[in-house]
């Protein structure tokens, strides 16, 4: 199999794990505090990543200061990110939230110029311009069609664009699931302590049993996540990171019955093709 074709399918995989893991969360249904949900998933997804990086040798803690407070920096990120995206997810459509998520290559690129000064053409300038008058037709921000909780998923695309900053920022040695494990830790370490600040609710066999699947989705989305940057070129494999739309709008129909309007479509449609020409644009550059 060529590298290409091999690191297409592992994307497409990890963004299958990834929207299923969504996907698990939602079907809980809300009726678990957030504090307690991200506690019981926690538990298990950073004792699976932890076993899973043991493996791989990589818990060597030997990194540099400015190594270490990249990844505190991205750990804080994350934790903010996993409560903004979970709240906005469990009170949108799993489409909805997935798509407002894919303007992340564009943030990080406006990111990416704005505080390291790399070059950004007007090429795409303009594409990022035009994603994010995609995504405001997803989110809507009119009396009629704006939800509060669209604030809560563009809120984790800002904890999700510095969280991917920091880890650009980051040294080559400084091993992939040393930094997730890290991640997974730090949301454990935040929800614990609030879950128990609150009263926590019986969990019934068919929400642990969702719990578990998310942990095990999890899992499986980083470790592909992890595999891609080892095979392939990345210009050949990132465009199927969009294949999570796809994810969520079937899994979105077939588990929830939800299914966006035109103008939503619409907005999807015009998200995906400007982080797609970002992509492009820049791996043309590179």
């Amino acid at each position: 199999m060529q590298p290409n074709t091999k690191g297409a399918l592992l994307m497409m995989a990890s963004m299958a794990a990834f929207t299923l893991n969504d996907t698990c969360i939602k079907a809980t249904g809300g009726t678990i505090p957030l504090p307690q949900l991200l506690t019981l998933r926690g538990v298990l997804a950073t004792l699976m990543l932890y076993a899973l990086a043991r493996q791989l040798g990589a818990l060597h803690l030997r990194v540099s200061r400015r190594d270490a407070f990249l990844i505190a920096l991205r750990s804080a990120s994350e934790v903010a990110a996993a409560f903004f995206f979970v709240t906005a997810l469990l009170n949108m459509p799993l489409a909805n939230v997935t798509a407002v998520l894919q303007v992340l290559p564009l943030t990080v690129t406006l990111g990416a110029a704005l505080f390291f000064g790399e070059t950004v053409g007007w090429r795409r300038i303009s594409a990022i311009a035009l994603g994010f008058c995609g995504m405001l037709l997803i989110v809507r921000p009119g009396p009629d069609g704006f939800s509060i909780h669209a604030l809560y998923a563009l809120g984790a695309v800002a904890c999700v664009t510095v969280r991917d900053l920091s880890t650009r920022r980051m040294s080559a040695e400084v091993p992939s699931m040393l930094v997730t494990l890290a991640a997974s830790a730090s949301v454990l370490l935040v929800a614990a302590p609030m879950s128990l600040a609150g009263d926590w609710v019986p969990v019934g066999a068919r929400d642990m049993a969702l719990i578990v699947a998310s942990s095990v989705f999890i899992l499986l989305a980083y470790s592909c996540s992890v595999m891609v940057m080892r095979v392939g070129e990345v210009g050949a494999v990132a465009p199927f990171r969009y294949t999570g739309l796809v994810w969520a709008l079937v899994l979105g129909w077939l588990v929830f019955g939800d299914w966006p309007d035109t103008i939503t479509l619409i907005g999807v449609a015009i998200v995906a093709a400007a982080g797609l020409f970002t992509l492009y644009r820049e791996q043309a550059q590179a």
